[in-house]
């Protein structure tokens, strides 16, 4: 187990959340919410009333989160697309009947929802659920210095109602300068070791979508990260893939990896009838990853992914480069991963520290 920092009180409590933990990788996203919603003749303004099939549910497994020392669920709960949930009470609704159903390990960020979304999560684990939960924001400064983090941190902690941070990571790193500055003197990095220092955060990592050869500039730093978050799919495999560059240098540097957009981000090639849900998610959590992400923000979405990581059994080998081959075709010219060739997906806080226009600025 590795060693814990801050007060006493702290350790303890600490201590006491790994027993838990112990004794207990998935975007399919709230992007395609709505076209699961119709496909089961679902109004949103019913969400609330619909009752929890727990019983199909079977168990989610659960995986080292690296060198931590810590057991997470192999779904982890996205929190962005909790910002998309209109009623209050169905968002707090869709964490609890996470966390309930076995997912402890839970995905936010300073930015999402310009804070609504960590509101909605802090809401939501009251009652006990904080003690059963991995919890996991984002610092997003996007360049700017270490004072900034700090004042981040004290926001995303006053939001989520809770005294510390179980994993903080430096959101969107995306930009060709951002190791750079997310390095140099009074960078994000200082502000992770305070915030360790501290007793604040646990652990860290950084997150990032857009090209492979950014996250190994982050990695050749040879910081001892604690995770990577990155995106993982059938179709990345064949498209400026984080499969074949990055996965293999976390695993060298013992950096927990941590999937997302296991359905290209938006959903659009379930929409296409191109492949299943259950598929994608399949070959994604079968990747030598800690936890997938999965952006819910719909009763039928979590509902859906529950099912699938309760009763999933990892691809083979042979199995997993049948799927790759399959969909080498739809790869090829990224269409499926628009996030790694358009800035459309990129948050605003980034584009915005970096000088970007924001879409609706563009003339098309």
């Amino acid at each position: 187990m590795m060693e814990e920092s801050g007060t006493p009180q702290k350790r303890s409590h600490w201590q006491r959340r790994q027993f838990l933990l112990r004794a207990s990788i998935v975007g399919a996203g709230g992007a395609i919410a709505s076209f699961i919603w119709q496909k089961h003749n679902i109004s949103a303004a019913t969400q609330n009333s619909v009752a929890n099939p727990r019983e199909d549910f079977g168990t989610i497994p659960r995986r080292m989160l690296g060198k931590t020392g810590v057991e997470v669920s192999a779904l982890a709960l996205g929190g962005a697309h909790l910002g998309n949930v209109k009623d209050d009470q169905v968002a707090v609704r869709i964490v609890q009947e996470a966390v309930d159903s076995g997912v402890n390990f839970l995905d936010n960020a300073w930015e999402y929802g310009k804070g609504r979304c960590e509101e909605l999560m802090g809401r939501a684990l009251q009652g006990g659920r904080r003690e059963k939960a991995f919890l996991m924001t984002k610092v997003c400064t996007h360049g700017r210095d270490a004072r900034v983090a700090m004042q981040q941190l004290e926001q995303s902690l006053q939001r989520l109602k809770t005294d510390y941070i179980d994993l903080w990571q430096i959101h969107e790193v995306i930009y060709d300068n951002d190791p750079e500055l997310h390095f140099a003197k009074g960078g994000v990095v200082e502000a992770l070791e305070q915030a360790k220092q501290q007793g604040k955060v646990r652990f860290i990592g950084f997150t990032g979508h857009k090209d492979p050869a950014i996250h190994l500039k982050m990695l050749a730093y040879k910081y001892p990260f604690d995770t990577c978050q990155l995106p993982l799919n059938c179709f990345d495999a064949s498209f400026r893939s984080f499969e074949q560059q990055v996965l293999p240098e976390l695993n060298r540097q013992q950096i927990a990896a941590i999937g997302m957009k296991s359905l290209g981000g938006d959903g659009n090639a379930l929409k296409k009838g191109i492949v299943t849900v259950e598929e994608a998610l399949r070959y994604a959590m079968s990747l030598p990853v800690a936890s997938t992400v999965s952006g819910i923000d719909s009763l039928a979405v979590l509902y859906q992914n529950l099912r699938i990581a309760g009763n999933f059994q990892p691809m083979s080998a042979e199995e997993m480069q049948a799927v790759r081959n399959r969909y080498a075709s739809y790869a090829a010219d990224g269409r499926f991963e628009l996030y790694k060739t358009s800035k459309k997906y990129d948050g605003r806080p980034g584009r915005e520290q970096h000088g970007f226009p924001l879409p609706q600025q563009l003339k098309l």
